[in-house]
């Protein structure tokens, strides 16, 4: 009469012992893979944009950006990988990305001969964590991160030269200027190329934005390259630190994602 009982007494702390020798419960678990900022998007960024590569989050990689962003389709970032030129065989190149944005790379720039330091704007289409990727030479990625808070909507509303049509009127001109010890041996390039920077996430109008930036100096030879995608404000207005060397003249050259191209001198 009692052996069922007990039967059923044995089975019950079996299965107590079994869940106690599980480890923690899956509520504890880190779903963010380790991320400082806590963004249960990393992850999936990982994936995509490292893969299986090694990988650290690293205060070498400086990332800063406003507490608040007032204007969530120009929110100012600059990162500065300094810190990172002498180790694993140098920079290769630096990708910035927006965890929550629906278009989450914003740009991909590749120092080469000048500084791993770069300022420019973006859309945030909500609160996000922005990080700059950091690839060295030897195949590792470096993370920096800041986290900037936004009323949000930043890229899926029209841009001020869309909405009034003044866009076509002045579709890739260019400004730049060389500016003098802003940094110790370096020299500051400032370049505001016109364009809308379409997202293509507002209704009738398609994505239409800058894709490619490079200088070349006067024997052909490239200071840097950059790529840009939709996240990026329209007119970006970007600004590059050179070392003093970067001397004479230069000449620009892009393309946007429609083929229309850009090719202009510049004077230092």
């Amino acid at each position: 009469m009692n052996c069922p009982m007990r039967r059923r007494a044995f089975v019950g702390w079996g299965v107590a012992t079994s869940l106690l020798s599980a480890g923690p419960l899956r509520a504890a678990e880190d779903h963010t893979g380790g991320d400082p900022l806590g963004s249960m998007q990393w992850p999936g960024l990982r994936r995509q944009f490292i893969g299986q590569a090694p990988m650290r989050f690293s205060d070498q990689v400086v990332v800063k950006g406003p507490a608040f962003a007032d204007d969530a389709m120009n929110v100012p970032i600059l990162f500065d990988a300094r810190a990172l030129a002498g180790e694993g065989g140098g920079i290769r190149r630096i990708r910035v990305v927006a965890d929550r944005n629906p278009v989450r790379e914003v740009l991909d720039f590749e120092p080469m001969r000048s500084l791993p330091v770069l300022a420019f704007r973006l859309r945030l289409e909500q609160a996000s964590p922005v990080r700059a990727l950091v690839e060295t030479a030897d195949g590792h990625w470096h993370v920096g991160s800041t986290w900037v808070q936004a009323a949000g909507g930043g890229c899926t509303v029209p841009g001020a030269t869309r909405a009034d049509g003044s866009w076509s009127q002045t579709l890739n001109q260019v400004q730049a200027r060389f500016f003098s010890n802003v940094l110790e041996g370096s020299r500051r390039l400032r370049l505001r190329v016109m364009h809308p920077m379409d997202t293509g996430l507002v209704a009738g109008i398609p994505a239409f934005y800058l894709e490619q930036l490079e200088l070349l100096d006067a024997t052909g030879q490239p200071w840097w390259k950059l790529g840009l995608h939709e996240p990026v404000s329209e007119n970006p207005i970007i600004t590059f630190e050179m070392p003093t060397a970067a001397q004479g003249s230069f000449r620009l050259t892009g393309r946007d994602n429609n083929g229309n191209r850009i090719d202009m001198e510049l004077l230092s």
